[in-house]
């Protein structure tokens, strides 16, 4: 067809007429002549014809030919049988660094976004490092509940299989599964865990440790160091939860028992850190002596917003991340495996379940900040490796807006309300808790709402305009709304940021990659237990065979002394009780009130 000849308009056919006859269509077709009375005639229209259908044929077998060849070649440079993804699986050393960005959902970046945009001064199309890497999304739920907790959903990521609020790397059955961390300590990798929280907390424990239920800590710092039926099994830690190491006996310890916990793990070989200044003698990572346990803070590390200002003190998740990752690249410089590290932003959840946007987006901004660090290490490092991030769950039911009053809202969120803030509820409300129990213990109403207006609300949090009510609501707090929930309420509601819970949602949640050519399983939508699946093909371990060797140590004991006469997998702690549904979903009865924690099977908070 020429240009500008209409669709509808019957062509030509060579003899004139103006349809052509079925001959005709054959021969141009097939390329066989037709028996026309005028075949020994040939004008330029026939000619024109038989050669562009010529270098059509023509042109059609190169590029079968050309693709014969791409795929011969392919397969030839490739690893894969062609499930994996376009590039195959990679074979050889490499590194695999694993990101839990412990609550953040979607919301959170954006939150975090325009706060960043309005305090830097950049551009509306200036995003998030962790924005340009954005592969998929992960599904959440739990064996027992469409809403996770992060024992459960870090138990997705270690064992890539499914199992109930609260568990620590256990199956619905009460039987340990093996971790992906496991594994690749068998198999020669060097392993670590850089959190914010305690390591005994759930995410840091699914990969390092087995407990019928996340409360137990103290059971799960004594397997982090190595008692436990496969031994040491991680070769740096570093992070909080220094009171479930130390003995009942020492100031600062939350054990329920007089072991040392910090000396059995030096007397097996750890070199072991507790200050600022002990991690500066690290050299970034260059003087590192494996295995290493470093507890920085007595609980959790502060929030990064009050944390910038007791720099001197606690270092920073970058710098952790930094110098982990430095370490173990070093110690990886001559074996034929790479290393595993799990890196945690862990207190973006704390933020939410305080509701607290300020210490949010600076959270967020710090885990992004540790995502690019190691972005930066994959580049420069000679290893091949991939960098997986995600998150556990959303905490929180965090939205970009909130209707204050009953008339129709205006669709506003102010971010400027969050930059006026110097540190979180959590420090206000501490100071708060300080300040009732010391130097204001006497004091009257008046002097103490002076005090807040004055101290905490104007001088921590930047705000200047409260009212008596709000006042009233934290010198008298009501049962179940401690001050910390008011002053993040008293940001929240300013800033038009609002949340539908304390706790956990069921929204999927982001994925982040490297590369999307080495994390191609993961783009789309994904159970989170394909990310844990991941994991371990990524490394080619064997999962399933450390399962099946933890499982085989069914009556193991610390004191060596196990016998079959003890109660199966009692190393793990006491099973839950029968009232726990562990592989079912709970459905409404009536309990539109909220049940008290000692109800609800998860072992704790968050």
């Amino acid at each position: 067809m020429t240009p500008g000849e209409s669709l509808l308009v019957p062509r030509l056919s060579s003899d004139g007429s103006s349809l052509r006859n079925e001959d005709e269509d054959e021969a141009l077709l097939t390329g066989q002549r037709t028996h026309r009375r005028d075949e020994g005639r040939r004008g330029w229209g026939f000619w024109r014809e038989v050669g562009m259908f010529a270098w059509a044929f023509i042109a059609t077998a190169i590029v079968i030919v050309l693709a014969v060849v791409y795929q011969h070649e392919t397969k030839a440079h490739n690893v894969s049988d062609g499930t994996w993804g376009p590039n195959g699986k990679p074979t050889g050393k490499r590194n695999l660094i694993f990101m839990v960005s412990d609550g953040m959902g979607p919301t959170s970046l954006s939150m975090t976004r325009s706060f960043r945009q309005l305090t830097e001064g950049l551009p509306i199309d200036d995003i998030l490092v962790l924005d340009q890497h954005h592969i998929g999304t992960s599904r959440t739920r739990s064996s027992n509940s469409l809403v996770t907790d992060s024992a459960a959903g870090a138990t997705a990521f270690s064992c890539g299989l499914k199992s109930y609020n609260g568990a620590i790397s256990v199956l619905p059955d009460h039987s340990p599964c093996g971790t992906v961390l496991e594994a690749a300590a068998l198999a020669g990798y060097k392993t670590g865990l850089v959190v914010t929280t305690r390591l005994t907390d759930a995410t840091p424990a699914c990969f390092s440790s087995h407990a019928n239920l996340r409360s137990y800590e103290d059971s799960i710092a004594e397997q982090q160091i190595g008692q436990n039926p496969l031994g040491k099994v991680v070769d740096l830690m570093m992070g909080g939860g220094r009171c479930h190491f130390l003995p009942n006996t020492t100031e600062g310890s939350c054990r329920g028992d007089d072991r040392d916990i910090v000396d059995i793990a030096s007397k097996n070989g750890f070199s072991y850190l507790q200050t600022r200044a002990e991690f500066d003698a690290l050299n970034g990572g260059s003087a590192v002596k494996l295995p290493l346990l470093g507890l920085f803070a007595n609980t959790d590390i502060p929030y990064e917003i009050d944390r910038r200002s007791q720099n001197d003190v606690y270092p920073s998740l970058e710098e952790m991340a930094r110098t982990a990752l430095n370490a173990l690249s070093e110690a990886t410089r001559d074996s034929e495996q790479g290393f595993f590290l799990m890196i945690e932003g862990s207190r973006i959840d704390h933020a939410g379940h305080g509701n607290d946007p300020a210490a949010q987006v600076h959270e967020v901004m710090a885990y992004d900040r540790a995502f690019a660090a190691a972005l930066e290490f994959l580049e420069k490092d000679s290893t091949p490796g991939v960098i997986v991030s995600t998150s556990d769950h959303e905490t929180g039911g965090l939205s970009a807006a909130r209707q204050l009053h009953t008339s129709y809202p205006e669709y506003l969120w102010y971010p400027q309300v969050l930059a006026n803030a110097n540190h979180s509820s959590e420090y206000a409300g501490a100071k708060f808790t300080e300040y009732t129990s010391g130097e204001g213990k006497g004091h009257d109403d008046s002097k103490k709402k002076s005090y807040v207006r004055k101290t905490l609300l104007e001088k921590d949090l930047g705000i200047t305009d409260a009212s008596d009510e709000e006042l009233e609501a934290i010198i008298h707090a009501k049962p179940g709304v401690p001050p910390t929930y008011v002053f993040a309420d008293m940001i929240s509601r300013r800033a038009q940021i609002g949340w539908s819970s304390h706790g956990h949602s069921a929204v999927d949640v982001n994925i982040y990659a490297s590369s999307k050519k080495d994390a191609w399983p993961l783009l789309g939508n994904n159970e989170n237990t394909d990310v844990g699946s991941f994991l371990a093909d990524y490394l080619d371990l064997n999962v399933a065979a450390v399962t099946k060797k933890l499982q085989s140590s069914a009556y193991w004991s610390t004191s060596g002394d196990a016998s079959s006469d003890q109660e199966k997998y009692s190393w793990m702690g006491n099973p839950l009780g029968s009232n726990v549904q562990t592989e079912s979903f709970d459905s409404y009865h009536g309990d539109f009130k909220k049940r008290s924690l000692d109800d609800c099977g998860c072992g704790g908070l968050h």
